[in-house]
């Protein structure tokens, strides 16, 4: 028997917006777990703001809890349901309102995919510098709501620096709309910030206004190998200061990503020779390819006759370039050797990361479950990635794996979370780098937006605490 909120619901949008029975199962709430059917009453499918409007004032009527699902791409357990809730799934709000290339903003709904924004901005010569692995899944909405970072946040900023308006609906139905396309405004509170990176918590995004920036005219990388974590440190201020401002990634990889990414039965031809213990990948965004490519050029040479760095590979086209970012993007060769992975994705101040990932490989060396792990990062901005594979799955292994990660980053002024959010995986060491009174702010903002706790409940926050 349907319950009278699902049905009003269907009354509202018309039954092909609603999805029941065995048609939930055939969904799913992550894209790594397309083979296990979701679990949830319903599925509703809005196609316009008022459609979204529509559904949250029916549930928070009944008390409907609801799960907001995008591209399915995090990795911390925001879009993990339970047989009682609702999902919203944005899929089919997917439409690129406006394109206004004197302010350059493009306006969006939430459903619109990353790589399509990449594309449709690229027609005119504009770039959304948000990018990331899975940009070919990833929907707008979940990218702010989740305030995601990726390879460019070391120039560009995370997306909350790329949002410039939003339409949210609150828990309660209400519409907030503040779509402005400007850049300065100071006319009290910034009420987007409040929705961007709360992971659906706080309201559903709908709809926003995105600042693009003019495309490059040229885009340069080059791999350098180094043996010493304080020249990686050293050779970034080398290198930034050297091309003038242009430096728009600094990505490393410890030896044995790069062994496993560029093994041979990956078909990933090795741009450096294996035997060095860091590997970073640089990227410059100009705008005179040859110059551009002569002044790394030449940065390079300095940096290896004064022994900052060790060797050092330049690519010498688009090919090279790409090959030199699969190394570092294609995260699936290194999932693909992991058993039971575990993803972290933390932060800390830069100085600190050689000692801190040195100590944690030593440790994880040291636990017989554990039979391989990797490391790599936008060092620039201090946010290093792990994937550690293990030999089960059990809650004790999990726990003990997630303290030797985690508890070391309160007393270097770290984050559990750089870029991929708190969801539920996280909320029990929200604690490490959160005090008690901003905790209980965020709880007090949570009660006050949505008191029926509605939205993504148990996301987030640990209502323990």
């Amino acid at each position: 028997m349907i319950e009278e909120h699902i049905k009003q619901i269907k009354q509202k949008l018309g039954a092909d917006k609603v999805l029941l029975g065995e048609g939930v199962k055939e969904r799913y709430e992550h894209i790594w777990k397309m083979d296990e059917p979701l679990r949830a009453k319903a599925v509703v499918f809005p196609s316009t703001t008022q459609d979204v409007s529509d559904i949250l004032k029916i549930c928070h009527e009944y008390h409907q809890p609801i799960v907001v699902h995008g591209g399915l791409t995090n990795l911390t357990g925001s879009t993990e349901t339970s047989a009682d809730e609702l999902v919203i799934c944005m899929e089919k709000m997917n439409d690129i309102e406006e394109f206004d290339l004197s302010s350059r903003t493009i306006t969006v709904q939430s459903g619109v995919i990353l790589e399509t924004i990449h594309h449709e901005v690229e027609k005119e010569n504009l770039l959304f510098p948000m990018s990331f692995g899975a940009q070919g899944s990833a929907q707008i909405g979940g990218v702010i709501a989740t305030n995601a970072g990726g390879l460019r946040v070391f120039r560009y900023g995370m997306t909350r620096n790329l949002v410039l308006g939003l339409e949210i609906v609150l828990a309660d139905g209400t519409i907030i709309s503040s779509m402005k396309k400007i850049i300065k405004d100071n006319s009290g509170y910034d009420l987007k910030q409040l929705f961007i990176g709360s992971e659906g918590t706080l309201g559903v995004i709908t709809k926003a206004v995105l600042r693009l920036h003019q495309k490059p005219k040229s885009r340069n990388s080059a791999f350098v190998a180094m043996d010493d974590f304080e020249n990686v440190v050293a050779f970034l201020k080398f290198i930034d200061e050297g091309v003038a401002g242009t430096l728009s990634g600094y990505e490393l990889l410890w030896e044995r990503n790069y062994k496993a990414m560029t093994d041979p039965s990956t078909n990933i031809s090795k741009p450096l020779s294996y035997g060095y213990k860091y590997y970073v990948l640089i990227e410059s965004l100009g705008s005179d390819y040859e110059k551009d490519q002569q002044r790394l050029e030449s940065l390079l040479e300095v940096a290896l006759m004064d022994e900052v760095i060790l060797d050092a590979a330049l690519a010498q086209s688009m090919q090279h370039i790409e090959l030199f970012w699969r190394i570092r993007e294609d995260v699936d060769i290194l999932v693909s050797q992991c058993n039971n992975v575990q993803n972290f994705d933390i932060s800390l101040p830069v100085s600190e990361i050689g000692t801190y990932v040195d100590t944690i490989f030593k440790t994880l060396n040291e636990i017989p479950e554990v039979d391989n792990f990797f490391a790599h990062g936008h060092v620039a901005d201090g946010n290093i990635h792990f994937l550690i594979s293990k030999d089960n799955n059990t809650i004790e292994l999990t726990d003990k794996i997630n303290s030797i990660i985690y508890n070391p980053l309160t007393a270097l002024g770290g984050s559990v979370s750089a870029e991929h959010g708190i969801g539920t995986h996280k909320k029990p060491y929200l604690k490490l780098c959160r005090s008690k009174e901003e905790i209980q702010l965020m709880q007090l903002l949570k009660t006050t937006m949505d008191s029926r706790d509605i939205l993504n409940r148990n996301k987030v926050l640990n209502y323990e605490n």
